[in-house]
């Protein structure tokens, strides 16, 4: 390892609705740093004591902690209080991009194209507005809590009964939830590293959309990387990926999903902070294509730091 980087925190785990996947992309990060003789550490906030992060001397702190806690801001900005570097966005961007209906928000502002949507409160919410709401919203509409990630909560809705069942099982999970209108077509992802956009991503499932069991369970779901796109096409993509992840502020690393209707048009859906980091995840994927294989790319992350 020809930088020292002292040593490194590797916090996964923590107590949101994404712990298991964070416990898998935590071991394959600290793995990698390993392997490249980094004096790394496992570090999980929902066991150890994370106030005890200065008394450790650790110098840096590589978060992989996905979700509430570990992508919104707040143990950015508990890290920052300590004076300790950490890989990915800042407090602000970490914040904004992990509450949906604020990225939705920044990206209309900037007349980025993003789905009609509607913000729906558990408090005030009256299921006697769910017809009215699909009607808004061209019939059919997708059920996102409005910060959770990796798809949890998530539902495909065409009725009305569909609609109230979807927003109770979503409401579980958070007490905001976005409705979006549907869109027919084909999603793709951008990751995003040191400013530059890695080779865009064409995922491809059987299943209504990408969900959770497509992204984590399933052996059919297909990863299309190049993704197939015409030269002039890829470009407006990639551009309005690094626009998109602009907008927000993101910075160092992070992955922006978007879905191609059937007409060409792009949409926006969301930014990732911390996205997936195990083996086989979106991002390394990409940086694989890109010439970095999975070491390489931790430890490109992890230089961010310095």
């Amino acid at each position: 390892m020809s930088v020292d980087f002292g040593k490194v925190a590797v916090l996964f785990g923590g107590n949101s609705a994404e712990r298991e996947v964070s416990l898998r992309s935590g071991k394959a990060v600290l793995s990698a740093l390993l392997r490249q003789g980094v004096n790394a550490y496992a570090f999980d906030p929902k066991f150890d004591d994370i106030t005890g992060l200065k008394k450790l001397n650790f110098d840096r702190a590589f978060i992989v902690l996905h979700g509430r806690g570990g992508e919104d801001g707040v143990i950015q900005g508990f890290l920052t209080t300590l004076n300790i570097p950490y890989t990915g966005s800042d407090v602000l961007s970490s914040a904004i991009a992990m509450d949906k209906s604020k990225t939705k928000q920044i990206w209309q502002s900037l007349q980025l194209p993003t789905a009609p949507y509607q913000i729906i409160e558990k408090d005030t919410f009256n299921s006697r507005q769910a017809e009215d709401i699909l009607k808004k919203l061209s019939g059919t509409v997708m059920v996102k809590p409005v910060n959770e990630g990796s798809s949890i909560g998530m539902a495909k809705v065409s009725n009305a009964g569909a609609l109230i069942d979807a927003l109770n099982e979503a409401f579980k999970f958070d007490n905001k939830v976005l409705l979006e209108t549907w869109i027919t077509g084909q999603e793709y992802t951008v990751s995003m590293l040191n400013g530059k956009a890695l080779p865009a991503i064409r995922m491809q499932t059987n299943n209504a959309f990408y969900d959770y069991q497509a992204k984590y369970q399933s052996n059919d779901t297909q990863y299309h990387c190049p993704c197939g796109l015409e030269q002039d096409k890829l470009e407006q993509l990639n551009q309005l990926a690094s626009d998109a992840f602009a907008a927000v502020g993101c910075s160092g690393w992070g992955r922006v999903d978007f879905m191609l209707d059937q007409s060409g048009q792009w949409y926006l859906l969301e930014v990732n902070t911390v996205p997936g980091m195990t083996e086989t995840s979106l991002v390394p994927k990409a940086a694989k294509q890109a010439g970095y294989d999975f070491d390489q790319l931790v430890i490109e992350i992890l230089k961010q730091t310095l």
